[in-house]
């Protein structure tokens, strides 16, 4: 398995304006995901208060656009990248 497995499932109930606020903060970010979003949110939230966080990456690793994008195949032989 990948270094991305995450072991326990946390489900939330969010009203309309939190989960555009999420959004607009996940967007301007560029954060593949709402749970990348949210998992930034709960690392910041738990550094604010002084709690260690083992995993230090800034939400910027988690960009769509990439200097160096990783290689990924289309399904149709072709690559993705460019410079490929």
């Amino acid at each position: 398995m990948n270094d991305l497995t995450r072991g326990e499932r946390l489900q939330i109930m969010l009203t309309k304006e939190e989960l555009d606020a999420l959004d607009n903060w996940r967007f301007a970010r560029r954060m593949p995901s709402r749970a990348a979003a949210i998992r930034e949110l709960l690392k910041r939230g738990l550094s604010a208060e002084g709690f260690a966080v083992a995993d230090r990456r800034k939400s910027g690793d988690f960009g769509v656009t990439a200097t160096n994008p990783p290689h990924r195949d289309r399904g149709d032989g072709e690559s993705q990248n460019p410079q490929e």
